[in-house]
């Protein structure tokens, strides 16, 4: 009797630890850095089934608009730790600027950059256009890391670059609000999330930063 119930427990547990890490993935909280990327794919089953309207599956797919409306393929930051930023020039969160630059000029030699891409869906604090966008930000930030052409990264008008981020990696969910951030690894995975509040210089995102461009 006791034999068979040791058998029963050790079976139980076996089962816990098989189911334990699928939940995990999907619990993610988006501050923190995630999980290897070989675990983040083999454990997220969306990413192996592209859907009809984007078959992206990764950030170098997408070609997008430079701030001057220039395509620009994102494959040519195949190789770099990447940050993805939607950003607005009228926000509570703009001096992120500030530190997004800083952040740039810390890493850029080792690798890093910062892709950011204005947009106007969060208390149309993104009014402007291009032109007004990019003298701005260069005039008053001096901005060196690439600047994109404004872009919906909310609803029904949602940006296929922005569908892809929000809905088919393991940090799904709508951007909360301008500022909010997306680190992706040197091959292409997104491996963490950061809510707009975080700012750039914040000992967990310098953290992050730093073990991406050593480990991944």
């Amino acid at each position: 009797m006791s034999n068979i119930r040791t058998i029963v427990l050790k079976t139980a547990l076996l089962s816990l630890s098989i189911i334990a890490p699928i939940n995990f993935t999907d619990s993610v909280p988006e501050h923190a850095l995630a999980q290897p990327p070989i675990n983040l794919v083999a454990s997220t089953s969306e990413l192996m089934h592209p859907d009809t309207e984007n078959p992206s599956t990764q950030i170098y797919d997408f070609t997008m608009a430079d701030i001057d409306g220039n395509p620009r393929k994102l494959s040519e930051f195949k190789g770099k730790v990447v940050m993805v930023v939607n950003t607005a020039s009228f926000c509570g969160n703009t001096p992120q600027y500030e530190g997004l630059q800083t952040l740039y000029e810390l890493y850029r030699e080792e690798g890093f950059t910062i892709l950011a891409f204005p947009a106007n869906d969060f208390g149309r604090q993104e009014p402007g256009d291009n032109k007004e966008i990019a003298d701005f930000c260069y005039t008053k930030y001096s901005l060196g890391f690439p600047l994109f052409s404004k872009i919906t990264v909310l609803g029904d008008q949602k940006h296929p670059l922005y569908r892809y981020l929000t809905e088919r990696t393991p940090f799904k969910g709508e951007i909360k609000w301008n500022f909010q951030k997306f680190l992706v690894s040197k091959d292409g995975i997104i491996i963490a999330r950061y809510r707009p509040s975080q700012k750039p210089l914040s000992k967990l995102i310098v953290h992050d930063v730093e073990e991406a461009l050593k480990n991944y």
